[in-house]
């Protein structure tokens, strides 16, 4: 080959690497945009017309990660990045996120939330006030009609979902700015305290300004007289990378949702999923003026959901009691041979204990993000206590004169361990075991509220929308799957318990 023709050659491999490479670019797809939402029907509805707008433009793929809790959960999945946006309001921004109630305005709120790496839209057209509700006929016969008037009934009682009771811009704040007296005040899911007022059994609920139920129970909402409630605008709370990286889709978003969706037309949309049971996606769909709008309202396929979530639900459990037992074992026997760094140990599980479930959880998202990782995690460490105390106590209660035996043997410190003391100990760990599972497969059920699947997501859907039966169709498969555990741990007890042993468990 000629000198001119090598250079001819090796000049066209370079433009055909070129090439492939600015094709290969070209052609990889974006990262999807992954849209998240928080356990009301109103955010999943919302979310829910975001991605359906984002797969319109074709810009990136979609990822619905729905029902992420409350705002802990929802924005902590946002600011560690494991969300690109979600549903979000202005009141709830400035009071809850930036601890700050005098950042109000759209322009106060972007300056603000620039340095945490977040952007917000403009308001969607309608905002979601906090309010407080009481029956018809309890407005009537009191004489109700603002909050104020609450102070002269001292004795009514209240049902208000926790994260209202915790908030400044709550109930903490409202009774002080009020000076209610009520102090009959219960905690409650919001989506069951409808249920509550319609019975009698309380007297004033919190509620929101676009709830779909506040005409099906006939609730009249009281008025805000002395001006307590913020202002709660809807907005898109992104990270503030979607526009720089996907801007079509951003503008999209801005043109299709900003000053678009006003109160009437949200109420409209929340009542179609909690009265007429549409779905989310017909709901959103209704909005945009897609065909699906159009099909019949049907409710969702219990029975396929069940059978998938029962394999996600199981592999949390196994998963998670698997990882515990091989971790709490060797800390029981660590406890059992060293006092004092036993007692720290138990000390250490029985605080983990302490921690609610769901906190826990939540405390897994900057660590490990959403989904199933960060749920089989803290499942893990809150099947350990049963686990660690009941080796512990098995191997410290063992009758001292079998040990010392084992000593006039000169068996090795396994040999020991693997012949005389685990053996003898077996009925109690086993016992610690079998708790820690049926214990497991309920607390599993809180994983959906960061996205880790199981049984709670038919539980976690089903509050949100009001629905008995779905919420029966999570909590029933999951108590069915405990009593089948009870009854699979008492078969292998006669496989790992000797004989001997076992009537001496039955005793017990």
């Amino acid at each position: 080959m000629t000198p001119r023709r090598a250079g001819a050659f090796i000049i066209g491999l370079t433009v055909v690497g070129i090439a492939l490479a600015m094709f290969g670019r070209a052609a990889a797809p974006a990262p999807p945009v992954r849209v998240g939402s928080k356990s009301f029907t109103e955010s999943y509805v919302v979310a829910e017309i975001m991605a359906r707008v984002i797969e319109e433009v074709a810009e990136a793929s979609v990822e619905r990660r729905f029902g992420l809790g409350g705002t802990g959960i929802a924005f902590g999945a946002l600011a560690s990045g494991e969300i690109d946006v979600y549903p979000e309001y202005t009141g709830t921004i400035s009071r809850a996120i930036l601890k700050d109630a005098s950042v109000t305005t759209i322009d106060a709120l972007r300056s603000r939330l620039r340095p945490l790496g977040l952007t917000i839209s403009d308001p969607l057209g309608f905002a979601n006030t906090y309010a407080l509700a009481v029956a018809r006929a309890t407005a009537t016969r009191l004489g109700l009609r603002t909050i104020s008037d609450l102070a002269r009934h001292p004795g009514l009682t209240a049902a208000f979902d926790p994260g209202f009771i915790d908030r400044d811009d709550g109930w903490r704040g409202l009774r002080r700015h009020y000076g209610l007296p009520l102090t009959r005040v219960t905690g409650m899911e919001h989506a069951l305290t409808y249920q509550a007022v319609a019975s009698g059994h309380v007297d004033v609920i919190d509620v929101f300004s676009t709830d779909g139920q506040l005409e099906r129970y006939d609730l009249v909402v009281l008025e805000d007289d002395r001006h307590f409630f913020p202002e709660y605008a809807a907005v898109l709370l992104a990270r503030a990378s979607l526009p720089e990286r996907l801007p079509r889709t951003w503008s999209a978003l801005r043109e299709r949702l900003a000053g678009r969706i006003d109160r009437l037309t949200m109420v409209r949309l929340n009542a179609a999923v909690e009265l007429d049971h549409r779905t989310f996606a017909q709901a959103a769909a209704t909005f945009l003026g897609d065909r699906d709008a159009a099909q019949p309202a049907r409710r969702h396929d219990l029975i396929g959901d069940v059978g998938r979530l029962t394999l996600e639900h199981l592999a949390l459990v196994a998963v998670s009691l698997a990882v515990a037992v091989a971790i709490g074992l060797p800390l029981g026997l660590v406890a059992a041979r060293h006092r004092v760094v036993g007692q720290v140990e138990l000390m250490s599980v029985g605080v983990l204990q302490t921690i609610p479930a769901l906190a826990l959880l939540a405390f897994m998202i900057p660590l490990f993000g959403i989904g199933k990782l960060p749920a089989l995690v803290a499942l893990s460490l809150y099947a350990l206590l049963p686990i660690v105390r009941n080796t512990y106590a098995g191997v410290t209660s063992l009758d001292r004169q079998l040990v010392d035996m084992a000593a006039v043997m000169q068996l090795g410190r396994w040999q020991r361990l693997a012949w005389i003391e685990l053996p003898l100990a077996s009925v109690t760990i086993m016992a610690g075991i079998k708790t820690a599972a049926v214990l497991t497969v309920g607390t599993a059920t809180l994983a959906a509220f960061i996205g880790g699947g199981g049984y709670g997501t038919l539980i976690v859907t089903g509050l949100a929308l009001n629905d008995v039966r779905m919420i029966l169709a999570g909590a029933i498969p999951a108590a069915l799957m405990a009593l089948a555990i009870h009854v699979a741990f008492e078969a292998l007890d006669r496989l790992v318990v000797p004989r001997p042993l076992r009537g001496a468990r039955d005793t017990a």
